[in-house]
């Protein structure tokens, strides 16, 4: 039995047009609207199996939606929000799939009509590729998705939402938005600057066939600077810990390799390999 009736996806890229696919595989709706701008994204959509239904006028798109996902660039979530929420109806639910969650959820806690209810969510998947023609049915298996509810969010709305994600993901879990964006901060938008600075300190003169290592570390590198520059100065002061953060390690491995004081440099190297094999 469908969790919806009807479900607006608000941007038809990625992540929005994966997500289409995966609620259509798992019947989790039974309609699919999808809205966008351009008739050839509703059109391809449309084909790929992603929507049922695909509309350019937002006010039909989401005035019969019992969920509105907004999966549009962070710097377009709280603006999209105060638009679409006065044409919701009552008791119908807004959330989102932003990588930066303090400011939006914050905000839209503050600014949403009360007849909409707003949850926060993170599905930690996606890749470099972007666009409907990327989407992948598939995408959000094996991920986990990150809840982030606050004393104002709806308990009815949120565990409907749970129930959404967890027939998507593998793992849901909450964070406190400053919660989340602390811990993203660190292990994702900080390797994104990485992979480009590792990129752009590369040698001008590269070899024919760059080392595996270097492709792989620097694949992200490759993701849509549009989507990626709103995302880090939403989430710069987080980030910005995280930076400083690294630059003491990386300070303290300069100094090592200076003195070549190759026992302390085992000892750290020996650290960072037992924290890592503990993620797997």
């Amino acid at each position: 039995m469908p969790l919806f009736k009807r479900v607006t996806i608000v941007g038809l890229g990625l992540i929005g047009g994966s997500l289409g696919m995966a609620m259509q595989r798992r019947r989790l709706a039974t309609t699919v609207v999808g809205l966008s701008r351009k008739l050839a994204t509703l059109r391809r959509a449309k084909a790929r199996g992603a929507i049922d239904v695909g509309m350019t006028n937002a006010r039909r798109a989401v005035q019969d939606a019992d969920l509105v996902i907004l999966a549009t660039p962070v710097d377009l979530i709280i603006p999209d929000a105060l638009r679409l929420a006065h044409w919701m109806r009552p008791g119908s639910i807004l959330t989102d799939v932003g990588s930066t969650k303090a400011h939006i959820v914050s905000t839209l806690d503050q600014r949403l009509p009360q007849h909409v209810a707003f949850v926060g969510a993170h599905p930690l998947a996606g890749s470099e590729q972007r666009g409907i023609d990327a989407a992948q049915p598939r995408l959000f298996e094996d991920s986990l998705c990150i809840l982030t509810p606050t004393q104002r969010t709806d308990p009815r709305s949120l565990a409907r939402v749970k129930r959404f994600w967890r027939a998507v993901a593998d793992r849901v879990i909450e964070f406190t938005p400053q919660q989340h964006d602390r811990v993203l901060a660190a292990t994702s938008h900080l390797t994104h600057l990485l992979a480009s600075c590792l990129t752009l300190t590369a040698d001008s003169t590269p070899l024919p066939s760059p080392p595996p290592s270097f492709l792989e570390m620097t694949r992200i590198a490759k993701s849509d600077p549009d989507l990626w520059d709103d995302i880090f100065v939403t989430n710069r002061v987080a980030l910005l810990h995280a930076m400083d953060r690294f630059d003491h390690q990386w300070q303290t491995l300069r100094t090592l390799l200076k003195r070549q004081d190759r026992a302390a440099l085992r000892r750290l190297l020996a650290r960072a390999q037992t924290t890592r094999d503990a993620l797997d």
